[in-house]
């Protein structure tokens, strides 16, 4: 079978959760993919979960940083290891729905003009599905301004814009905020996306998540802003739009959780 899809896994510390996500690929409706998974430097045995995994499922690759790197790098290494058409990428720690693949692969079949696609997904815990997100259609140069407009770990990419962008821009000042960056690149290098309208993903969350602020996170999204509007050419006046990740730090958690789940 020729593979069409590289699923690309940075993993770290999610030896509980990696099988569970693993599963969720194999229920995968769209059959031609192979998975490319870089440990970076866990802690804990997921580097021997997903080493045995790969024993018994030829298209598993399993490869490993020498030391704690980050996502952008970890993901970087992984399109090392990327020879089909299209990349998708997965965490350890969630679940593909089964149709997926199919939907994704669908849309880029049907739309040769499209480098990105992506779509909402469902936010669960322990207890279940607590929060779902909506699709936008296609994805504008507008929508940039207002956050980052795809969501990372479903989306599918040609594999073209990655080489075309070179791929994650390593940087401490990108911590979090690798996608958004990477979105920007894209579409100032002339490439455009959309999100389907239905959840096609699930991602592990924490209820109360949403209302923690991490400033360093907030301060990376501020900056990363910045970078991508000069690059999109946005007119001066949307540069006052950098300053809402910092806001949102002293927001109380009440109206942050209230704006968030309108977001979505």
């Amino acid at each position: 079978m020729k593979y069409r899809i590289s699923v690309i896994m940075g993993i770290y510390n999610c030896a509980d959760t990696l099988i569970e996500a693993l599963e969720s690929l194999e229920a995968q409706t769209y059959k031609r993919f192979k998975v490319v998974l870089c440990d970076d430097g866990s802690k804990d045995n997921t580097l021997e979960v997903a080493q045995k995994w790969a024993e018994t499922h030829p298209n598993y690759i399993v490869i490993q940083n020498e030391y704690n790197m980050g996502l952008n790098a970890t993901l970087n290494h992984c399109l090392e290891y990327v020879d089909t058409e299209f990349v998708a990428r997965m965490d350890g720690d969630d679940r593909s729905l089964p149709h997926r693949f199919e939907q994704e692969v669908k849309f880029l079949d049907e739309h040769p003009d499209f480098a990105i696609v992506s779509g909402p997904m469902h936010y669960f815990d322990d207890k279940g599905v607590f929060m779902s997100g909506k699709g936008r259609g296609v994805v504008t140069k507008r929508d940039f301004i207002a956050g980052t407009p795809f969501c990372h770990a479903p989306c599918m990419v040609r594999c073209e814009a990655y080489e075309k962008v070179g791929g994650y821009t390593i940087d401490p000042k990108l911590l979090r905020v690798e996608d958004y960056h990477l979105w920007f690149k894209m579409y100032a290098a002339g490439y455009k996306g959309y999100m389907l309208e239905y959840p096609i993903y699930e991602m592990r969350d924490d209820r109360n998540a949403i209302a923690r602020r991490n400033w360093m996170n907030r301060k990376n999204e501020a900056y990363v802003r910045y970078i991508g509007y000069k690059m999109l050419k946005f007119p001066w006046w949307t540069y006052v739009y950098c300053l809402r990740p910092l806001v949102l730090v002293i927001m109380p958690a009440c109206l942050y959780d209230y704006l968030h789940r309108r977001k979505l």
